[in-house]
């Protein structure tokens, strides 16, 4: 395992410093700046720049001391809520180096680079590359490569050498960190002025001397650190991104600006992508495009299938359609371009079985062609809109009419809770075999269902019969011929106050056909029941 870290000393200051610069704005040459917040009614200094700390300025030190000391002190709030922005912005565009970055706060980043090292040319080179790169962006940062986490963060904020060979043994790990200070095991500042105070101030000090004496005064984290640090225990890192399934990426010496090339650059991603998939029998369900801007922005895309997916060119269409909803979002440009792409990267957030299909021969049958037709059409439509906007009527276990379909993403796979019911053209083709009519399993129910059940008013010729005629929306309808009940028992482990209903359906003497229930019976659950409308039939 090898990992790099980055140390950003002064990243408070290089925060306040670029954002001065984009909007026009320079501090006099010899002017000093720091961030200053309170602490306890009084305002000390959170963070100060390279020259205030050569020339004797410190965090911690009070705002009314620094101003003596000098006075052209430039001083501006801290703002930790930005910091850490800055901080989570930065950690995401480390993942050009590798997908495996954690957060190392208040100023660190921690990426395993293991097996990455050689497509920048070496340890080496990808050290110089990371400095240079955020140097350019205007951060100041020193890197540190060691096997262990805790090696390499001592290795960028306080070590000489900034790369510790693989495999080396533990005594030769001893000798070269020996030499670092005791800060480099992460110590807080309490616990290393006792140390000082003992005579303990580097490594070297403690592992030298019994463990016993000193874990018994100063606990059992120093040795727990510096076990950690020459590799005598494991630790690993928790990246702020998951590893994708499957990864590909390009990169360009001059970034890229335009759309047509950035999507035939997706076109082309997505058919390497498929070849990793076709060659593990999977396909993706969900994508993300991630386009590194060469000023250090980052940009992602992220799309959903219904069904695993491998087709390069309906990869390269969902990004299209997901694009173009970026475009609506922002009204204008959704690549922001800038000075261009450098690194484009694909990759299978999320993948799941798919096996090969077998074709169906049989012409006059298209069901799969008209399924894969839908299916993309969901695709599509879920790049543009959200797939869970895309929705679609679910049967729901239920004998509440209103709650007898639910609208689900399109795109999901069918929950436990839906029933499936057998087409009526299978019970037609096996009743028309063995010779016998059609028959329906239940009542027939109106073509449009009310969202709500409507009040009615009715007349009836006894207390507990059918209407003779009824008024709804002020509009009077004399009952020409009605059929039923149709009894639909409560639900009384949902709703112990539910009424039991009797639907019938009723024509009035203009055709006009009504799906009429009455709730609640008759001297037995209610003494005055109610009549509603719930649907009308062609």
């Amino acid at each position: 395992m090898r990992f790099l870290s980055l140390s950003l000393p002064f990243l408070a200051i290089d925060r306040i410093n670029r954002l001065r610069r984009a909007q026009g704005l320079r501090k006099p040459p010899d002017a000093l700046l720091a961030t200053v917040i309170k602490i306890k009614s009084a305002q000390r200094l959170a963070a100060v720049d390279p020259r205030a700390m050569a020339l004797g300025l410190k965090p911690g030190m009070t705002l009314t001391d620094a101003r003596a000391m000098h006075p052209s002190l430039v001083c501006i709030d801290a703002d930790a809520r930005a910091e850490a922005q800055t901080l989570e912005n930065l950690t995401d565009w480390c993942r050009r180096f590798t997908p495996l970055v954690a957060l190392d706060p208040p100023d660190g980043v921690m990426l395993d680079v293991s097996g990455a090292t050689h497509l920048f040319g070496g340890e080496e080179k990808l050290i110089a590359e990371v400095e240079d790169r955020l140097k350019d962006q205007g951060f100041g940062a020193r890197a540190g490569l060691a096997s262990t986490p805790e090696a390499a963060w001592a290795l960028a904020r306080y070590g000489a050498l900034q790369i510790l060979p693989p495999n080396l043994d533990q005594k030769e790990l001893a000798r070269r960190l020996g030499d670092l200070p005791l800060a480099a095991l992460c110590v807080d500042a309490a616990t290393l002025a006792d140390l000082a105070q003992a005579g303990l101030r580097r490594i070297s000090d403690i592992i030298l001397r019994p463990r016993a004496p000193i874990t018994a005064r100063f606990g059992p984290f120093l040795h727990a650190r510096l076990d950690a640090l020459l590799g005598v225990s494991k630790t690993a890192i928790s990246p702020r991104f998951e590893a994708p399934a499957y990864l590909a990426e390009r990169r360009f010496l001059e970034g890229i600006t335009q759309r047509e090339d950035i999507e035939a650059t997706f076109l082309s991603l997505a058919q390497d992508l498929s070849s990793l998939l076709f060659l593990h029998d999977e396909g993706a369900r969900r994508l993300e495009a991630s386009l590194f801007r060469v000023d250090g922005m980052v940009k992602h895309f992220e799309v959903g299938t219904s069904r695993p997916l491998r087709e390069p060119k309906a990869i390269a269409r969902l990004f299209h359609e997901r694009i173009e909803r970026a475009n609506v979002e922002t009204g204008g440009d959704a690549f922001d371009a800038g000075c261009g792409f450098d690194v484009i990267r694909l990759a299978a957030l999320v993948v799941e079985r798919q096996n090969p299909e077998q074709t169906n021969f049989d012409i006059g049958q298209s069901d799969a062609a008209d399924t894969a037709d839908l299916v993309h059409l969901i695709d599509r439509l879920g790049a543009r809109l959200g797939l869970r906007r895309v929705t679609r009527l679910a049967f729901n276990a239920t004998h509440v009419p209103e709650f007898a379909v639910v609208a689900v993403p399109a795109a999901a796979a069918r929950s436990s809770a839906s029933i499936s019911r057998p087409s009526a053209k299978v019970h037609a083709k096996d009743e028309a075999r063995e010779g016998a009519e059609p028959a329906s399993t239940l009542p027939s129910r109106p073509i449009r269902l009310l969202q709500r059940p409507e009040p009615i008013e009715t007349i009836a010729g006894v207390p507990d019969g059918p209407p003779l005629r009824f008024r709804w929306r002020r509009v009077m309808h004399e009952v020409a011929a009605i059929e039923g009940p149709e009894r639909i028992a409560p639900e009384w482990w949902n709703d112990e106050t539910a009424l039991t209903r009797d639907y019938f359906r009723a024509e009035d003497s203009e055709g006009h056909r009504f799906w009429l229930f009455r709730e609640g019976l008759f001297n037995g659950e209610t003494a005055r029941p109610r009549w509603f409308m719930h649907g009308l039939f062609a």
